[in-house]
Parts: C-alpha cells; structure tokens; sequence
C-alpha cells in the first residue's frame, strides 16, 4: 500500500476549499492507515481505513479514489489480523476474524480474499481439533472434528480422527460410521484398516472373557474390512471353543494360508488335527498332528496323539 500525495488542486476546478480541505483529511488518515500498518499495528490501520472511507466518499466523486484504495486495503488488513491470530494459536478470534474476512472482502468485491480466507477456516478449526487430539482432550476433539466438518463436508482425515476420538470415548458405533464416512471420501484403505482394527480388539477382549461366539462375530466383522491372519486365529480359538470344529478348521487354515511362515504356524496345525479328530477324520488329524511333532510346546502331545490314532 503506497501513500497518497496530500494535494489542494482540486479547488482549482471549482471544488470549494473546504471540500478540498474534506479530501486532504481523508488522504492523511489513509496514509496513517498506511503506517501502522506498515508498522504490525494491524488494528490501527483497519480503524483508520475504514474511518478515511468514510471521509471519502462522504466527498462524492472526488473522494472516489480515496475510497476506492480503501476498498482494497480494509479486505487485506482484516485478512492479516485473523492469520496473526492463527499463527498465536487464538482460535476463536482467528475465525471471527476470518468470517469477516468473507464478509468484508465480499461486500468490496475482492474474491480472491473471500475464497482464501473460506479456505482457511477448516484448515484452522483442523489445527485446533488436532491439538486437542493430541493432549487426549477426546471429547473436545470430537466438537473439533464435527466443526471441521460442517465446514468441509469431504474431509476423509477429519472423519478418521473423528472416528479415532469417539472409538476413545466408548463410542464405538459412531466410530464406525465415522470410518465408513472417511471411507466414502477418499480415506478408504485407512478407513476399512480402522474398522478392521476396532472390531478385532472387541474380539480379543471377548474371547478373554470367554464369550465365544461374541469373539466369533466380531472377528468374522473385522475381516469383511481387511483380512487379517490375527483375526482369523481368534475366529479359529472362538469357534473350537464352542464347539464349531469345522468352521475353526476353515478359520485356522485361512490362518495359516496368511502366515505360513508364523511362528505359532505348527501350533495351529496342532489346534487344526485336535478339530478334525474332534470330527472323526483320523487321516486329516494325523496329517496335521505330524506338522506339530517339532514343535517345542505341543510337539510331544502331536506325538502321542499320532501314536493313539
């Protein structure tokens, strides 16, 4: 923003003195507008550009020009009082400031402004839901995430941390739809990773306090998402344990189908012969009990079984 040059030429034209006197005021409030601006004192300027705005156009035409500069400059200064304020990590008056942004760049007709400052806005309600976040402020982090997303309706990483903080505070449900969203908008890999993780967490947790066939589902649920040799090992201990030997055998197997290298793989093998002796096939329980027989742990129980059979 440049200063004006204070002038009384206009008198020469017909404009009575005292109006030229009316503009010579109003280019020396702009250019102290100028200066403290110039100077970070953002607050001044504004007020000043916006009292020498006044003066002009109280002028009319000749005032025009004054006016119009102020035009340019008000959108601008009230644009860098709010981004001050995000850099100071003061939230509330960074999205007042940036709401009027809109308004005021909107009213004098600098779109570039309004759309800056409209893009900024989620982008800040982000920054302070993440801090939350990450001081564990799980609750207040949710309004956080919901604020970012009335603002921006398709933020995938929004609907993921949203979904990170309800799964926090026991809401598992709304967590869920929380992944699904950031599923639907552009997050999916992270999303089905999410929701695989969370219902087989509730698997392990079931099938420690021995509710198998709640173990079960909830396993069988995480792997519609993402398969994972973990959570077809729980469905295998799930589903033995209550006595669905095939359908352990076929969770086992996939199991091992993913893992074949795992270090509890011959284990498994061992759990597979116990489900099909539990059947009555003896050859496919001597078939997998002789994959067993090595095993430090259950080596020499595969043995025994072998030599029963």
């Amino acid at each position: 923003m440049k200063k004006l040059i204070i002038t009384l030429v206009a008198a020469m034209f017909g404009c009575a003195l005292a109006n030229a006197q009316d503009l010579n005021s109003a280019i020396e409030t702009y250019n102290n507008a100028v200066t403290a601006n110039e100077a970070g004192n953002l607050e001044l300027a504004l007020t000043s550009f916006k009292e020498a705005l006044t003066q002009a156009e109280a002028l009319g035409d000749e005032g025009a020009a004054v006016a119009s500069d102020c035009k340019t400059a008000i959108p601008a200064v009230q644009f860098n009082i709010a981004k001050r304020a995000v850099n100071n990590k003061d939230y509330e008056n960074a999205i007042a400031g940036l709401r009027a942004s809109i308004e005021i760049a909107g009213k004098y007709g600098n779109d570039d402004i309004a759309v800056s400052a409209a893009d900024l806005i989620p982008q800040v309600l982000m920054q302070k839901a993440n801090e939350f976040y990450s001081n564990k402020n799980y609750a207040e982090a949710v309004e956080g995430y919901k604020a970012v997303l009335a603002e921006d309706a398709n933020n995938g990483v929004a609907y993921l941390r949203l979904g990170d903080c309800l799964k926090a505070t026991g809401e598992k449900d709304a967590a869920v739809e929380a992944f699904k969203s950031a599923i639907e908008n552009g997050r999916e890999n992270d999303g089905k990773k999410k929701i695989s993780t969370l219902y087989q967490q509730e698997a392990k947790a079931a099938l420690g306090a021995k509710k198998f066939d709640a173990a079960l589902n909830s396993a069988l649920e995480a792997n519609k998402y993402l398969e994972t040799a973990t959570s077809y090992q729980i469905a295998g201990t799930a589903a033995s344990a209550a006595k669905k030997q095939k359908e352990a055998i076929g969770y086992f197997e996939k199991y091992l189908e993913l893992e074949p290298n795992a270090k509890n793989a011959t284990q498994i093998c061992y759990n597979v012969a116990v489900c099909y002796q539990q059947l009555g096939n003896k050859a496919k329980a001597k078939e997998y009990y002789q994959k067993a027989v090595n095993d430090p742990k259950v080596g020499a129980a595969a043995k025994q079984m072998l030599n029963s059979l």
